[in-house]
């Protein structure tokens, strides 16, 4: 058994709208971040110093201070847990260092997501801990039409935070807080400044190499620091091609088409079809699997006593079902090679084959002109005959 992960080096990825078009070029995350450290070594921490936020208080927030750091964490996760004691020491030491009152250059706060379902799914948080750097109130970022968050993935112990939130407030002046203070009473939320529409999605388009054996190919959210929620995932999607094979040449597309009906009809029966699950609590946890049943067809003719293969396609069954389970929900599409095989053999016809035809046209003509010319004439003689009879 054979189990791949993370295939991405021939898959591509693009963000789209809800009408299925793309907003930007192709995405490029990036390396995927390792984090060895996921806290301190000591789990013990004295008091909160981070800022609780909730829907109340985080806009007045996040447009007071020049950069605001949230952790939006779950209680029932272990990274999360893993994170606080590092998190609380961290916000104390950048409390003492930047005070919000007098400095405020920056401040580190918190969010339950168990507590603020509608605040972390208004800022797009599907995994935890998500650590988010909101600047003058937005944590979006535009890069070449792609709406992305600005995100920390490095180590999560109190010393490569405090180094973290550091350079973030480096550049910043400190009159920058002092402007802030005095304008915030007239701070309105920029809705142009949030995240993508909670409609958009991705395409993902490409090829995956499997063995002709049954396996499965799964699109599913994956990460070894993270904890999903799988309450706020949604996995719909609309296929607009799925085979398998090569991809079929304008030639053998048209040497397709010439045997139609025999050929093509489930070459790629899941194209077209849309597999929507409305987001709420009767839907939610929802995983969407295809079950794939594949047959080879093979095209051959005989051309100068030799075997010439046109052909070589994979058609197939496809059944779908929804499945509700307590897991973070995936896209899977099952797969099974049928051990039987469809052989179309195309046998052109010899010269000889072609004379032999025509020699037999040829006496069927002259045999059913006879004929006619028998009945013909018979019936002649017995038309006179009769004119004969009739005068004596």
């Amino acid at each position: 058994m054979q189990n791949r992960l993370n295939i991405t080096k021939t898959v591509r990825k693009y963000s789209i709208d809800q009408n299925l078009v793309p907003t930007g070029s192709e995405f490029h995350p990036g390396p995927i971040p390792t984090v060895n450290k996921h806290g301190d070594d000591v789990e013990e921490y004295y008091g909160d110093g981070s800022v609780a936020l909730s829907s109340r208080n985080f806009d007045s927030y996040s447009h007071q201070y020049s950069v605001l750091v949230v952790n939006f964490y779950a209680p029932w996760c272990y990274w999360s847990n893993r994170l606080k004691p590092s998190w609380e020491n961290t916000a104390k030491i950048i409390r003492e260092r930047y005070d919000p009152e007098m400095d405020g250059r920056i401040i580190l706060g918190k969010v339950d997501c168990t507590e603020e379902a509608d605040l972390c799914r208004r800022h797009h948080i599907q995994g935890y801990p998500s650590i988010r750097i909101f600047r003058k109130g937005s944590d979006v970022k535009e890069n070449q039409g792609h709406h992305d968050h600005e995100s920390y993935y490095g180590e999560r112990d109190t010393e490569s935070l405090v180094a973290a939130m550091e350079t973030y407030v480096a550049n910043i002046p400190k009159e920058v807080h002092v402007l802030a203070l005095e304008d915030k009473s007239n701070k309105t939320v920029d809705p142009a400044k949030r995240p993508a529409p909670l409609t958009s999605g991705c395409r993902i388009e490409g090829f995956v190499r499997v063995k002709k054996v049954p396996g499965s190919v799964v699109i599913s959210a994956r990460s070894g620091s993270h904890s999903f929620d799988p309450s706020q995932i949604n996995v719909s999607h609309y296929v607009t091609q799925f085979s398998f094979g090569k991809r079929l040449s304008s030639k053998m597309l048209n040497e397709l088409k010439r045997l139609t009906p025999y050929l093509g009809g489930h070459h790629d029966r899941l194209a077209g079809q849309s597999y929507i699950v409305k987001h709420g609590d009767v839907n939610a946890n929802v995983t969407i699997e295809h079950y794939l049943q594949i047959v080879k067809t093979e095209l051959v003719t005989l051309r100068s006593t030799k075997e010439l293969k046109l052909l070589e396609e994979y058609e197939y069954t496809a059944h779908s079902s929804l499945v509700h389970s307590f897991y973070v929900p995936v896209v899977k599409f099952h797969f099974e090679p049928s051990p039987m095989q469809v052989l179309v053999t195309e046998v052109p016809k010899s010269f000889s084959h072609f004379i032999t035809n025509v020699c037999a046209i040829i006496g069927g003509v002259f045999t059913v002109a006879g004929i006619l010319d028998s009945i013909f004439h018979n019936t002649l003689r017995l038309v006179k005959k009769v004119e004969l009879g009739k005068n004596i």
